[in-house]
């Protein structure tokens, strides 16, 4: 397992440092919520071989399927941070 982190200015926006993030990872997954929603996130994501499971933004014009039931687990793990904190 890694662990990753970045300190950046608290007005920096998380998307725009999760090609930082995942680039180089050897992951089956990529797991995030419609806000990680970026072009840029996505072609990384093919890149590295990775399923993605980011549900589209609704403005999207061309809307990408992805797996629902296990982006539903994604709120387990945010639940276990909230607890951590």
């Amino acid at each position: 397992m890694s662990v990753r982190a970045f300190i950046t200015d608290g007005t920096t926006a998380d998307c725009t440092q999760a090609s930082k993030l995942i680039d180089g990872l050897d992951s089956s997954y990529l797991l995030a919520d419609k806000a990680y929603d970026r072009q840029d996130i996505i072609d990384l994501a093919a890149v590295l071989g990775m399923n993605l499971v980011i549900p589209p933004r609704k403005n999207r014009k061309i809307q990408r399927n992805y797996d629902k039931d296990l982006y539903k687990l994604r709120h387990l793990v945010k639940n276990a941070f909230l607890h951590l904190k």
